[in-house]
């Protein structure tokens, strides 16, 4: 499927632009800086910065918010959550129409910084890797942050058992064959640029630093019981479900959480916990042409 294309199930999962953003976690002070640090843009004043699949902004507004005042571009195919984040009138942010592998209104070499939050998994591809470089300057970094909770990570973290365990098997269950974070396969595409096949007469020509940089942080976040339910109905195979299944999956989601061995605070609200995890590599810069003697 071409990157431009929005996957079906991203396009009808994310409809409910609203819910998506009311619902969605936000990102820790301190993921987010460790993430710009190692961005190089931490500290740079009037940095040029694109959030590419930006949705309704999550990560947009913090980059608004950020004391270096950084010129950002805010790039998203979706209509409804393009209007969503373009509602919010964020400074210094210039809201466009565009995919990972076309974004035809920003200049070569024009950026600083292109960030995929919460998306790159959908489009780990090469076109879409090509793309990012042609916009990056010579040295720009390019970089990539997802909170995942632990009922929609991978099957090979260690997470608390209970609900968010039973809950995790459930999303498994509706596994669409649509990449995802939790299945691991957007680092691929990193590999793939360092193939060569001389069959086809395609050498390697990476356009990004090997090894991608990667680190983590734990985070935990009280919430009541409906409002943990609306998050989770934010999951695109989740927000695609009718009827029936949506019940069944809705039963099982409050029969475990209102189990006894589910801790709850004063105001009846339970723990659920996740990962910020991000990467980040810079571009390699084209060599020069050499002039013939």
């Amino acid at each position: 499927m071409p990157t431009s294309e929005i996957a079906h199930p991203a396009q009808v999962g994310f409809a409910p632009a609203k819910a998506y953003d009311a619902h969605r976690p936000s990102y820790s002070e301190q993921a987010v800086e460790q993430f710009l640090e190692k961005l190089e843009i931490s500290g740079v004043k009037g940095a040029k910065v694109a959030d590419l699949a930006a949705g309704t902004g999550k990560f947009t507004e913090i980059l608004a918010r950020r004391p270096e005042e950084y010129d950002i571009v805010a790039i998203e195919p979706h209509d409804g959550m393009r209007a969503e984040l373009d509602r919010k009138g964020l400074p210094n942010v210039a809201v466009v129409k565009g995919t990972a592998d076309n974004m035809s209104e920003i200049p070569e070499e024009s950026l600083a910084c292109v960030i995929a939050a919460q998306a790159f998994h959908w489009f780990a591809n090469m076109d879409a890797l090509k793309e990012i470089a042609r916009v990056l300057q010579p040295t720009g970094v390019f970089g990539g942050i997802w909170n995942i909770e632990d009922y929609n990570s991978p099957k090979s973290w260690e997470i608390h058992s209970g609900w968010e365990s039973t809950m995790r098997d459930v999303v498994w269950t509706f596994d669409d064959n649509q990449p995802r974070f939790r299945h691991g396969k957007w680092r691929e595409v990193f590999d793939e640029q360092n193939r060569s096949n001389p069959l086809t007469l395609h050498f390697a020509d990476p356009l990004f630093g090997l090894p991608v940089g990667e680190s983590s942080m734990d985070f935990e976040t009280w919430l009541s019981k409906d409002d943990v339910w609306a998050r989770l109905r934010t999951l695109s195979q989740i927000a695609v479900l009718e009827g029936d299944e949506l019940e069944k999956v809705k039963k099982t989601f409050f029969d475990s959480i209102n189990s006894a061995e589910t801790r709850t605070d004063e105001q009846g609200r339970v723990a659920v916990h996740g990962r910020t995890v991000f990467f980040w590599t810079s571009k390699i810069p084209a060599e020069p042409l050499k002039s013939g003697g």
